[in-house]
């Protein structure tokens, strides 16, 4: 279907919805270098004119990428929940708009409207939104999960402590973790990127994390972050697992270049639920996103890097995962070039992604290549903060020794809670007072009188094994 507007006296042509949705982007290098962004800031803003009048409907007739082709499409479709649909239904997309920024559109109301909504659909309105009203309306989502603890209550923000080495060296990923623990960072998860793909390597990693947890009982629960088919050899192999990680993408072929189909995950989260190791809640996965991966896969079907990233977090819904994480600024400047384009893609991502109802968290990162510094970190980080993020990135010192890039360290976590005035997941709070590293309003105790504080001296502990 064609979709045609004009402004003043010139008038513009979209030769299909896709083309459209493209073309409503804000720029950035991703869509430029995949040829469909719009020519021109005119052309761009009349295809948000033609866009905000798209029947929402319009989406459940007008496949982006074809039905037939690719099984994300098949999944939107297939499992739309027409009834959650129905009261917005009649509304096109800048109706959509206003109805979401309206009173009208509580967090209870969002939550029963999300099995209704496509991915095209939350991508599409997205477009028609200054960042402050992805700010608005992603705050008004409520989006709880749970495995060890809680996340996502209103209030609250966790952290992902992250402490990868470039060897997996068990020591000094100890003393990463010791260094993050004891700053209150953790709560989310305590996730490792290993450096080595080795099921001996891997095995080591995830006991050794398993080992801590048990020993301090820390609520919280641990990852490591690899392919999901030695997440399943792990588990087959006896090995404690909490989570299961896996980078997924918004196309079939960008999950076949990733090595996973819709199968596969099935078997890993039956396998997973299986184990039944969480404590307060059963949601097992955590997804990686990203935009830009159906481009850099060569996977994207003309489709605009925001509309695929979008799509990707369908496959994750199917699952009730614990945690997404949009790893906004790892893919490098090809994809979104500058400060400004990271920070608009986290804004978008988060709101999309909560829209759908999926609990999502942001990687608040950069290469080092990018036309991007901490002060634009800095900026998403709090702008994300205020739009209710559910998790963010804890780094020793923001910088990742083993993934070469630059993120959110533990003082981040801490100045934004600070600022912002937000508490860690409840349980893992309770467990921080219980180790007197921090008081009962969440505030970090300093060590008094020259003595160290009663539970740092067990943590430490976990350098020396």
């Amino acid at each position: 279907m064609r979709y045609a507007t004009r402004i003043g006296s010139e008038s513009f042509h979209f030769d299909d919805l896709k083309q459209l949705m493209a073309m409503a982007s804000p720029l950035r290098s991703g869509d430029a270098l995949a040829g469909v962004a719009a020519g021109s800031d005119r052309q761009r803003m009349a295809a948000r004119h033609a866009l905000a009048e798209v029947p929402l409907a319009q989406f459940l007739q007008e496949a982006l990428v074809p039905y037939e082709a690719d099984d994300i499409t098949r999944l939107i479709i297939d499992t739309h929940d027409a009834a959650a649909f129905a009261p917005v239904a009649p509304l096109a997309v800048g109706e959509f708009r206003n109805w979401l920024l309206s009173e009208q559109a509580t967090p209870a109301v969002l939550a029963a409207l999300a099995p209704g909504l496509t991915p095209e659909m939350v991508a599409a309105v997205s477009k028609l939104m200054r960042n402050q009203d992805l700010i608005a309306v992603a705050r008004k989502c409520r989006v709880v999960s749970a495995f060890r603890d809680t996340l996502g209550l209103p209030g609250r923000i966790a952290v992902r402590l992250q402490p990868n080495h470039p060897t997996d060296d068990l020591r000094g990923i100890a003393a990463s973790m010791l260094d993050g623990l004891m700053l209150g960072a953790g709560d989310a998860v305590i996730g490792v990127n290993p450096a080595s793909d080795s099921l001996g390597a891997l095995a080591r990693l995830a006991r050794m994390l398993d080992e801590v947890i048990a020993r301090f009982e820390i609520p919280t629960q641990a990852c490591v972050l690899t392919h999901v088919s030695n997440t399943l050899r792990l588990i087959e192999g006896g090995v404690p697992i909490d989570l299961v990680f896996q980078s997924i993408g918004g196309t079939e072929a960008t999950n076949r270049a990733f090595g996973i189909t819709p199968a596969l995950l099935d078997e890993a989260h039956a396998a997973a639920q299986s184990l039944a190791r969480g404590t307060v809640g059963r949601n097992v996965m955590y997804f990686e996103t990203g935009q830009g991966s159906a481009l850099s896969a060569d996977a994207h079907h003309g489709v605009d890097q925001q509309t695929c990233e979008a799509r990707a977090y369908a496959l994750a819904r199917r699952y009730q995962p614990l945690l997404v994480n949009t790893v906004v600024g790892f893919i490098g400047p090809e994809y979104l070039y500058d400060g400004k384009q990271i920070i608009r893609a986290g804004l978008e991502d988060h709101l999309c992604g909560k829209l759908l109802g999926l609990p999502m968290g942001c990687d608040i990162c950069y290469t080092n290549h990018a036309e991007a510094d901490q002060d634009d970190m800095d900026n998403l980080l709090v702008l994300l903060g205020s739009a209710g993020l559910n998790f963010l990135m804890g780094v020793p010192g923001a910088d990742d020794v083993m993934l070469g890039y630059q993120s959110t360290s533990f003082h981040d976590a801490l100045f934004l809670r600070r600022t912002l005035g937000l508490r860690r997941a409840p349980e893992f709070e309770a467990w921080l007072q219980r180790m007197q590293i921090a008081d009962d309003t969440g505030v970090l105790l300093p060590p008094a009188g020259g003595h160290r504080l009663p539970g740092l001296e067990a943590l430490a502990a976990l350098g020396a094994d």
